[in-house]
């Protein structure tokens, strides 16, 4: 399964570490969030990489070359960062089958295994982690609806009026059916193409799209505090995956 990287964003929330370098540059823990989120997807057995690329896209290029741990990647171009549905369809001429999608710059200790298995028991068209956030929080997010079975009925963008506090995260699966519903999106108040419409499209369609509760937890590295907290909780992990001298 190949893996597409959304990495075009100024990320003018994390200024003045980004003033120089795009979002996914930004190290956490000694490492660019990147390199975190390739690790992640070698572990889920990526065979391609392909990365939207576009403010200061030749610092990723420079830095990854063609290849990450011997798995080849692609390099799309985003000119203008326009929602994730606009920059989705620069990898369109990419993907002829099932393919993960990551926003390059969360960081995850998730169960993004769970997304993958789910996706591949071809049952369903399109798969990605949940999480229940404080109701006065779920406004800034994609909003989400489920029935009993786990699938999503319903995907709103940063409502006013939230009608659940279980939000999209930054790792999906997707079936090209996506592509198709991309195409149909149009810009939203914010005047961006927005893919939790395009995933709404696809529920109106028929199609299935079923949720994954997130156990873990997920950063989304928007500003410098979350970047402070994800490398908090990634040195945690780490002090907790090495044994003492007494064990």
């Amino acid at each position: 399964m190949k893996a597409v990287v959304l990495a075009a964003g100024e990320g003018t929330r994390l200024r003045p570490l980004t003033e120089d370098k795009p979002k996914g540059m930004v190290e956490v823990d000694g490492e660019p969030i990147l390199t975190h989120c390739f690790d992640q997807l070698v572990d889920l057995g990526a065979e391609e990489f392909v990365v939207v690329v576009g403010y200061f896209k030749e610092r990723i290029i420079d830095h990854y070359g063609d290849s990450y741990q011997g798995i080849p990647i692609t390099y799309a171009h985003q000119r203008e960062q326009q929602g994730l549905a606009h920059a989705l369809l620069t990898v369109e001429e990419h993907i002829d089958d099932d393919f993960m999608l990551t926003l390059g710059d969360n960081i995850f200790e998730a169960n993004l295994e769970d997304v993958v298995r789910r996706q591949r028991e071809e049952r369903t068209d399109a798969a990605f982690l949940v999480e229940e956030v404080p109701w006065e929080e779920a406004s800034r997010y994609g909003v989400c609806d489920t029935n009993k079975y786990g699938e999503i009925t319903d995907v709103v963008e940063k409502p006013d009026d939230p009608p659940s506090n279980l939000v999209m995260t930054g790792f999906y699966t997707f079936s090209p059916a996506i592509f198709p519903a991309c195409e149909l999106v149009q810009p939203s108040n914010r005047g961006e193409y927005e893919i939790s419409e395009a995933i709404d499209l696809l529920i109106q369609s028929g199609r299935t799209i079923d949720a994954i509760a997130l156990e873990g937890w997920r950063i989304d590295v928007g500003y410098p505090e979350d970047r402070e907290e994800a490398e908090r909780r990634l040195q945690d992990d780490e002090a907790v995956a090495v044994p003492s001298a007494d064990d």
